[in-house]
């Protein structure tokens, strides 16, 4: 490794922060390139994903194995995530007292009313996106598949708009100004996104999703607070959009949803304790 690389790797600069370390950056980046329901990827897949030099990758993905992070197939010459990676995601979750206490509020909501096809979800905040953290969905065939760890568009999806709409004004600017340098073909879109994120939230106190992230989802959500208030997470239901309506989701799950939340932002025990 020469000098000029040593020093892009440990003295890095993002957005002129000297205390920034590029390689653990870069580590994390290879990390992420892992999508739900794959399993092994090739350095040079890692290398298209991250647009980083594949002799960079090689040597970060070696590093990764070695740490416990990757696996290595010597047979079809593809890494997988290892058991590093399952311990600090349980890690996480383990720390996230807030997804425990969601589990019966979560419940709660899908047996609100009478539609057997909802689901209901917590996620939190990560760069660009919303991470569910916890989620329980009806035992219908017919039901959102969306696990813990999946990633909606912070921007596009109402969880990730009651998210927003919940940070002060400074945070949220930063957050639309990012989305915006990361896809500037559709900076008009998400500006329009979150006007009308807080448009609804001033009038019904929720967000709504009828088909803008995905045509085939409806959705509402709303924003919880930890309890220290450091933290800020969403709430939402929803469900296939052939199955379930706005109109229902509005008139019979837009109270229960804003109470759960409720419990949750105060450490109360709601119906689903």
């Amino acid at each position: 490794m020469g000098k000029d690389e040593f020093i892009d790797d440990f003295g890095g600069d993002a957005d002129g922060d000297r205390k920034f370390v590029t390689a653990l950056a870069r580590g994390l980046d290879v990390l992420r390139c892992f999508r739900p329901h794959e399993t092994t990827l090739t350095n040079q897949e890692i290398a298209q994903r991250t647009g980083l030099p594949k002799p960079t990758i090689s040597r970060l993905t070696h590093t990764l194995c070695k740490l416990d992070y990757l696996v290595y197939s010597e047979r079809t010459g593809t890494y997988r995530l290892g058991a590093g990676v399952l311990s600090l995601g349980y890690g996480v979750l383990s720390g996230m007292e807030i997804a425990d206490r969601a589990q019966g509020e979560l419940r709660a909501l899908c047996d609100t009313g009478t539609n057997p096809h909802i689901t209901a979800a917590l996620a939190e905040q990560h760069r660009l996106s919303a991470v569910y953290t916890a989620v329980h969905r009806s035992q219908q065939a017919v039901a959102l598949t969306i696990n813990v760890g999946a990633r909606l568009p912070i921007m596009h999806s109402a969880i990730g708009r009651a998210i927003l709409v919940a940070m002060n004004e400074a945070e949220r600017a930063h957050i639309v100004q990012l989305a915006k340098e990361d896809r500037p073909q559709d900076s008009d879109r998400i500006q329009e996104s979150i006007e009308k994120a807080l448009e609804d939230y001033a009038k019904y106190g929720l967000c709504t999703g009828f088909g803008g992230w995905r045509k085939e989802v409806h959705g509402i959500a709303v924003p919880v607070y930890s309890l220290n208030g450091d933290r800020i997470y969403g709430l939402n239901v929803g469900g296939p959009s052939f199955l379930v309506s706005p109109e229902e989701l509005m008139d019979n799950y837009a109270e229960p949803l804003k109470r759960a939340a409720q419990n949750l932002s105060s450490g109360a025990l709601g119906a689903g304790a």
